[in-house]
């Protein structure tokens, strides 16, 4: 993993006022979009997301099952997918301290499907989605999700006034993919965090303008946290392998951890909030502390690069794919992006303690 990554296409240069017409469009959808569920917020996330985590999309040819690389296509199976992965956190209960615990609704009328369905294998004993996955019941949950999927927000999420204005995609409904339109894939790699943060307030405030959620939320001030958080406790899971494969030293100083040491995401939750497997190492905390949300300098990149994704990658998602999702081209991918943006940013890189340095190009 050099740095010739960092010239790649991937965030090649769009028109600033393609990316002007990007956020305004977002701005307009967030306002003058019908939001009667969280699904459009759901979806506006999963397509940030998939633009990161996959720098190519493949298409086959019609009438052949060869496919071939393009950018900007994005199946739908992807992103049902991607929709079980959101939700899966919203399907536990949520318990204030002076109320039952209560499944939130995530829409103006009935629980929503997806949510019933996977609090029914919650209640299986299914209590990660790598387990949710390897269950007989994953492909029939998958077509149904699809199906809502198809019958909502896929082709509603870009109704303004009544009218479809297709500034993400075009609506082809007789295909199992999307084709975003051009520089749009950039502009969502470009404006995760911006995409990401925006659909997570506006569905958080969405879940609480529900009426019968309001009596269980009343003050709460976590809910944030409880459908988006990190689990801190659940993180723990990865730290004795993790304390194995490095030997007993902190990831980032080597030095022998005299303490327990804390689990860090290398690429850092701030920058794109989720738990995988292979994006954990161990540090001392006072290491931890000093990287906080910055990316790690060159030296440490390429570590984390041997270390989780070449030569221990077999091993971590064994141990940790009962815990957490376990794809290393998803981690790998994801890295890419987090340096790209940075050298495109001219963001400094964490070395030690309060010592930076320059990304070099």
């Amino acid at each position: 993993m050099n740095n010739a990554f960092l010239k790649d296409s991937f965030l090649k240069e769009v028109d600033a006022t393609k990316q002007v017409e990007f956020i305004a469009y977002l701005q307009r959808l967030l306002v003058e979009g019908d939001f009667v569920a969280t699904y459009k917020f759901a979806l506006l996330h999963a397509l940030a997301d998939i633009c990161i985590e996959k720098t190519h999309y493949t298409r086959p040819n019609a009438g052949s099952n060869i496919s071939h690389e393009t950018d900007g296509v994005i199946t739908i199976d992807e992103i049902v997918e991607k929709f079980i992965e959101l939700y899966w956190q919203h399907s536990l209960p949520f318990s204030a301290t002076d109320a039952e615990p209560f499944l939130l609704l995530q829409n103006s009328g009935k629980q929503s499907a997806l949510i019933n369905n996977l609090s029914a294998f919650r209640s299986q004993g299914i209590r990660n989605l790598s387990q949710l996955k390897a269950h007989s019941g994953w492909s029939k949950l998958c077509s149904e999700t699809r199906k809502t999927l198809k019958e909502g927000p896929l082709w509603r999420l870009q109704l303004l006034a009544g009218n479809a204005e297709c500034f993400y995609y075009p609506h082809d409904k007789s295909k199992k993919y999307i084709q975003l339109n051009p520089s749009i894939a950039f502009c969502f790699r470009r404006f995760h965090d911006l995409v990401v943060s925006l659909a997570r307030s506006h569905w958080t405030l969405k879940v609480c303008d529900f009426a019968s959620n309001q009596n269980v939320i009343g003050g709460q001030g976590n809910l944030s946290d409880f459908l988006f958080g990190c689990d801190r406790k659940a993180i723990t899971k990865a730290r004795p392998l993790l304390l194995q494969i490095q030997h007993g030293n902190c990831f980032y100083c080597q030095q022998p951890l005299k303490e327990q040491g804390e689990v860090d995401h290398f690429i850092p939750w701030a920058r794109y909030p989720s738990d995988l497997g292979h994006n954990f190492v161990l540090a001392h905390s006072k290491c931890n502390n000093a990287k906080r949300d910055h990316l790690a300098a060159e030296k440490h990149k390429e570590r984390w690069f041997e270390q989780n994704i070449i030569k221990h990658e077999k091993i971590i998602t064994s141990e940790l794919n009962n815990y957490f999702v376990c794809e290393s081209p998803r981690s790998e991918a994801i890295a890419t992006w987090a340096y790209q943006l940075a050298a495109q940013n001219s963001s400094p890189l964490w070395l030690k303690g309060k010592v930076f340095k320059a990304l070099l190009v």
